[in-house]
């Protein structure tokens, strides 16, 4: 009975552990920093520094991490992007979006009259893109990594097989996803313990099978996913529930080195992820913009602020419906002109800084976007940096999954647009560059991004929210860069998000006045409120402190930034 007492002490002391305000405040190192959404994965990439590991390594051994204590959108079963700076200033990116499978076609989930059926591209093993995280971690490790790959997998590994305490938040979200419907097979038994209950606040929760395939993935490396038993379920899992991934498209994969796409700002260089991301090119875009408006001169937050950022995002969200896509079918992408200062010239010219602009449906739009990614940013003792955004699409991705992998499949196929050649005022998009086609990558809005002053990192910025991602890390890149706000507060302060299509600006309750929402709407400005827009993960270097300084949102209940 004392033993189990001690036990009960030392799990309830773990659980007060995770909760409060101090896991968002503002955090210093100096010798490195992981800021994750959850505390614990964040103290698995920090130990992985502490010994001797770079931010490639940190980030491998974190992204494991998260994909046991963040399953909503940390994974194995989606993919993402790194944006990695090098200690020199050389700065190169990994793509590993998902693909969509071999079978598929650009009218795969239209039915008899041309119109989606029955939500195909969102829900159901048709949604799934044969997932890309495993290989993305292990390409960037194999070509930059310093540790044994293993030793890097090996804490995901013990935190599925021995547990960690079930946080309140992760605990509101298991009572949710539990009860949904049965098509959401994995789910229904995903948080329950060996009582049938879902496992409570302050209990240890243990996944057992994720484990198992966790260390095919640590003794076999990336053929421990893409070859093999757990290759062997995915197809027969597939087969047996209405997919069509098979062996060969799982054989067939692989992440992709490529450049990044970068402008300057000020006396600042930023680096971003290319396509099939539309986000850097977006970011890029928009700043250009901002640095042709001269935004230093405009107040933070007034009516003209808002108007501005919201037209110039408009402008950049109709560019990318138009021209973006997977670069291995869209060759002639006219990236380099869309991120030139001469284009944002152009674009600033016919922008009315009284009066707001009008959408046309009949042209470009935006593209769907699930809102549950996950970001995390690192930084190790010699200035290599990593800022990396991976997501299931949706949040808990398809709902759909093997019991005996354990993981979760994305539903990233939803990213696609759906029908050929139709663009609504709603938001749909049929535009030719990112249509379905087999092998190729879906366009993306995550936008990891790293600033650096004088070839050096000076801010590590990441958010998940679907399409929401390039407009949030915009605007905290903004905030720290034009507005000097430090990272806390750049992260915490109002966001606002349009996308061109619907024509609307989606701005964060009671952080925007009524006095200004009546300007916007007197200029000809639509505004909806929503709760929250964007989790953030930021870093920025301190110069005079010679320190790094890290801050999780606090839209994040578990996240936390760990320093050392």
């Amino acid at each position: 009975m004392k033993s189990k007492i001690l036990l009960n002490l030392s799990l309830f002391a773990l659980l007060i552990s995770s909760l409060g305000t101090s896991l968002h405040a503002q955090t210093y190192g100096k010798n490195g920093m992981v800021v994750s959404d959850h505390h614990l994965s964040s103290e698995v990439g920090v130990s992985i520094l502490k010994k001797g590991g770079n931010a490639i390594d940190a980030a491998v051994a974190t992204a494991l991490s998260l994909a046991v204590t963040h399953p909503e959108a940390g994974n194995i079963g989606g993919g993402g992007f790194i944006v990695f700076m090098k200690a020199d200033g050389d700065v190169t990116t990994f793509d590993f979006r998902e693909k969509a499978p071999l079978a598929a076609s650009p009218t795969m989930f239209l039915d008899e009259n041309g119109e989606i059926r029955d939500n195909s591209n969102h829900k159901g093993l048709l949604s799934v893109g044969v997932p890309g995280t495993v290989a993305g971690l292990y390409q960037a490790h194999q070509k930059y990594g310093k540790l044994p790959w293993g030793e890097l997998v090996q804490p995901a590994i013990d935190q599925a097989k021995n547990g960690f305490p079930m946080s309140f938040g992760l605990y509101r979200a298991a009572l949710q996803v539990s009860k949904r419907d049965s098509s959401y097979d994995i789910l229904q038994n995903f948080f329950r313990g060996p009582d049938g209950e879902v496992v409570a606040p302050g209990e240890l929760w243990k996944q057992p099978a994720l484990a198992q395939t966790l260390e095919a993935i640590r003794d076999q490396g990336r053929d421990g996913f893409y070859k093999g038993a757990v290759a062997e379920e995915i197809e027969r899992y597939m087969k047996a529930n209405g997919g069509i991934i098979t062996q060969e498209d799982l054989a067939k994969y692989e992440a992709v080195e490529r450049k990044p796409v970068k402008t300057t700002f000020k006396d600042f260089e930023i680096f971003s992820m290319p396509p099939p991301s539309s986000g850097g090119v977006a970011l890029i875009e928009i700043m250009n913009l901002m640095e042709e408006a001269d935004i230093s001169k405009i107040e933070f937050n007034s009516t003209a602020y808002v108007h501005l950022v919201a037209e110039a995002m408009r402008r950049a969200f109709a560019d990318r419906a138009e021209f973006l896509g997977d670069p291995d079918f869209n060759p002639e992408m006219p990236i380099d002109h869309l991120i030139s200062k001469d284009f944002a010239k152009s674009r600033f010219e016919n922008l009315d800084l009284t009066q707001a602009s009008k959408s046309d449906s009949s042209k470009f739009g935006q593209l769907y976007g699930g809102d549950h990614t996950t970001h995390f940013s690192v930084i190790d003792k010699d200035g290599n940096a990593i800022s990396l955004t991976y997501t299931l699409e949706n949040s808990y991705g398809a709902g759909m999954g093997s019991d005996k992998l354990g993981f979760i499949f994305n539903n990233e196929m939803g990213d696609f647009n759906p029908v050929p050649g139709i663009t609504t005022s709603t938001g749909q998009i049929g535009s030719d560059p990112n249509l379905v086609a087999p092998e190729k990558r879906m366009l993306s809005s995550m936008t990891p991004t790293i600033v650096a002053k004088d070839h050096k990192p000076y801010l590590v910025i990441g958010s998940p929210g679907g399409r929401t991602i390039i407009n949030t890390v915009f605007q905290t890149v903004l905030n720290v860069l034009a507005y000097d706000m430090r990272i806390d507060r750049a992260i915490e302060a109002m966001k606002i998000h349009h996308q061109w299509l619907p024509d609307r600006i989606l701005y964060e309750r009671n952080l925007l006045s009524p006095d200004t929402r009546d300007a916007l709407e007197a200029m000809g400005h639509t505004l909806i409120p929503t709760t929250n827009i964007g989790v953030l993960m930021g870093i920025t270097y301190d110069a005079r402190l010679r320190a790094y300084v890290g801050a999780a949102d606090s839209a994040s209940e578990d996240g936390a930034a760990k320093g050392y």
